[in-house]
Order: C-alpha cells, then sequence, then structure tokens
C-alpha cells in the first residue's frame, strides 16, 4: 500500500502525527534491550550525581581558593581556547552552508563557549583592563552567543514544528527524545 502526497496533505494533524508514530515504530532503535537501558541509566546517573558532587566542591572552592595566583601556561589555555572557538565557528559556517542538522549542535556549543569566553575575560582581567573585557562581552560575545544559541532554538523548534514532534505554541522543552515506541508528543 502506498499512499499519496495528496493523501498526506488532506491528513489532519493527528493523523500526520498517528502515521508519523507508527512509521517510527517500524523503523525505530531497539531502546528494550539490557545494554541500551543499563547504558541509559549510566548516564543518568551521571547527571544527578554530578550536581549532588559539584554543590560540596564548589563550597570547598569559594572557600579555600586564593585571590590571586599565578597561571603556568596562561597564553597557551587562552590561544587554545580561542582555537577551539574558532574551529567551532568555522564547522557552524560549514554546517550552515550545508544545511545539516548538526548546526544545532555547533551553533549552541559555539554561544556556550563564547559565554565562557566573555566570563574570564571579565573575571581574569585586571583592573585597568576590565572596562575593555565588559564592553567586549557586552557588545561582543554575549550578542554573538545570543543570536547563534538562539537562532539553534529556533531550527530545533521548526523541526520539531515540521515532523509533528510539537504542537504549534507548545513550549520547545515538550520535544520529545525520538526513540523506539517513544515517538510524538509527550
Amino acid at each position: 500500500m502506498s499512499i499519496s502526497d495528496a493523501q498526506i496533505a488532506a491528513m489532519s494533524p493527528h493523523e500526520r502525527r498517528e502515521l508519523i508514530r507508527r512509521l517510527a515504530r517500524v523503523s525505530a532503535i531497539d531502546t528494550s534491550t539490557r545494554r541500551v537501558r543499563r547504558m541509559r541509566r549510566r548516564r543518568l546517573l551521571v547527571n544527578v550525581a554530578a550536581p549532588v558532587v559539584l554543590i560540596p566542591w564548589i563550597v570547598y572552592l569559594a572557600t579555600s581558593l586564593p585571590d590571586h595566583y599565578v597561571a603556568q601556561h596562561w597564553a597557551t589555555a587562552w590561544v587554545g581556547f580561542d582555537v577551539l572557538l574558532l574551529v567551532m565557528f568555522a564547522v557552524t559556517a560549514v554546517l550552515g552552508l550545508l544545511r545539516r542538522q548538526l548546526l544545532l549542535l555547533t551553533a549552541f556549543g559555539t554561544g556556550l563557549l563564547l559565554i565562557c569566553d566573555a566570563w574570564f575575560d571579565v573575571m581574569t582581567a585586571s583592573s585597568g583592563d576590565r572596562w575593555q573585557a565588559v564592553a567586549s562581552a557586552v557588545f561582543v560575545e554575549l550578542p554573538v552567543a545570543a543570536l547563534l544559541m538562539s537562532g539553534a532554538l529556533r531550527l530545533m523548534r521548526a523541526s520539531a514544528l515540521r515532523f509533528w514532534l510539537l504542537e504549534p505554541g507548545q513550549p520547545l522543552w515538550r520535544v520529545p527524545l525520538v526513540m523506539g515506541d517513544q515517538a510524538g508528543p509527550a
């Protein structure tokens, strides 16, 4: 049996979602195996344990780190970070030109790196250079980060709407992770 484009176009949104769910079940990744469930549990455990471990670590750092510290390999650290930013921008540009879904990850990741760059630029600047670091953060790094991250989220939303994983007006955080028989709106 084959369904024509006209028949699909004539379907209601609910019927299209149901068709997508049924097709996803046929070609889905098998998430029922013990190995897959074990990997998922381990990943979730890491993501639950990390914040619990980080809280006392942050308290320890806040109370024990010196206000002033001479760092080794300072130039290498900053140049290396900027090389990473350069690579991320380049990969994001290439993926954008090729119109590939991985653009969502690289654009969002580049935005996060820019936020980190702004933070560390401002926090590590000497008092005489602080105004320049703040200006760079406010007028360059943070706006570009917002542009990249919001663009990635808009593209994710457009993809979710296009593939009927999200109702119009529904918040993006409601897009389900499409795995096995779990395809479709949550």
